[in-house]
């Protein structure tokens, strides 16, 4: 039987099957496969009469995934992403220079990886480059729907408990008060989190924040809880501008103002944070083959962190 359902279901039927589930109807989705409505809603019954249980639940305003079409949609993923990498893989096999990657990044590791694109752009020019940028938690979700193939990010402490994640750590970084150069704070010596508690602070909205934890871990080790902020932002450029036009003050992961030079309007306030250091590094699926374009990509990632890694030791 099993055998039967094989030969019977084709790829287009899963690619079908995605399409619908992403618009929510079969009107809709019928343009978008180039079909009509009526043929689209005949692939779909003969799917679930072939697999002999309900793929869809009609409502009134379209169609939702049941649990056994959720369950067939994450195989279809997967199988589409396997057969793009293998067709990937074959072009690869004959030149690794060229071909496509996409990555994810958190916004504060983004001059870190536009060095690592810029480096390997350089050497290697027939390579494109698609990059999203979200936070920690949300470029994992993108791995494991296959949208990137890779992230550069920073890994929590208890990064093994994924078990479908690889993760290789370039360095260890640790959070810093970060200010606009301008600011008289640059200045000061032997500063803490309990002289800054009365400063005008900058920070991302608590439910959003991947660093969130880690911030208050720090205050938490002097005694103290997060300041209400003056500002509170999620935008990370936005964040950028604030410090470096006004008195404000942030926390974000000191690698922030090392790529791909010292920031320009940026510095670090002459204090430490120790229980936040943390590895940076790049995330993938566990057991996702990794293409000869993608090992280029690793290996050049190494060389920055390096390099990085060299100046901050002098």
């Amino acid at each position: 039987m099993e055998d039967l359902r094989l030969r019977r279901l084709k790829l287009r039927d899963l690619q079908i099957l995605d399409t619908v589930a992403e618009a929510g109807s079969m009107a809709k989705a019928a343009p978008r496969l180039g079909m009509s409505q009526p043929a689209v809603s005949r692939v779909v019954a003969d799917m679930e009469h072939l697999l002999g249980v309900p793929l869809f639940d009609r409502t009134s305003t379209g169609v939702e995934l049941t649990r056994f079409g959720r369950a067939l949609r994450r195989r279809t993923i997967a199988v589409t992403d396997e057969l793009k990498q293998g067709l990937g893989e074959l072009t690869s096999l004959a030149d690794p220079t060229q071909g496509e990657i996409r990555i994810g990044t958190t916004e504060p590791m983004t001059a870190l990886t536009a060095t690592i694109i810029q480096t390997m752009s350089q050497a290697y020019p027939k390579i494109g480059f698609v990059i999203r940028a979200d936070d920690t938690l949300g470029l994992h979700e993108r791995l494991r729907q296959r949208e990137i193939d890779i992230a550069v990010t920073r890994m929590a402490a208890d990064f093994d408990r994924y078990e479908d994640l690889a993760g290789e750590a370039l360095f260890e970084d640790e959070l810093a008060v970060i200010a606009g150069k301008h600011n008289p704070l640059v200045r000061r010596q032997n500063l803490t989190l309990r002289s800054l508690m009365n400063e005008k602070w900058l920070l991302g909205r608590p439910e959003t924040s991947f660093l969130r934890p880690f911030i208050e871990e720090a205050f938490r080790a002097e005694g103290l809880s997060v300041p209400a902020p003056t500002v509170t932002c999620g935008s990370y450029a936005m964040q950028i501008n604030m410090l470096a036009a006004g008195p404000f003050l942030t926390i974000l992961p000191r690698a922030t103002l090392r790529y791909p030079a010292p920031h320009p309007t940026l510095v670090p306030l002459r204090m430490r944070m120790p229980t936040t250091r943390r590895p940076v590094g790049l995330v993938r699926l566990k057991h996702r083959h990794v293409s000869p374009t993608l090992s280029l990509f690793c290996r050049v990632a190494r060389e920055a962190a390096a390099k990085m890694r060299g100046r901050t030791s002098t």
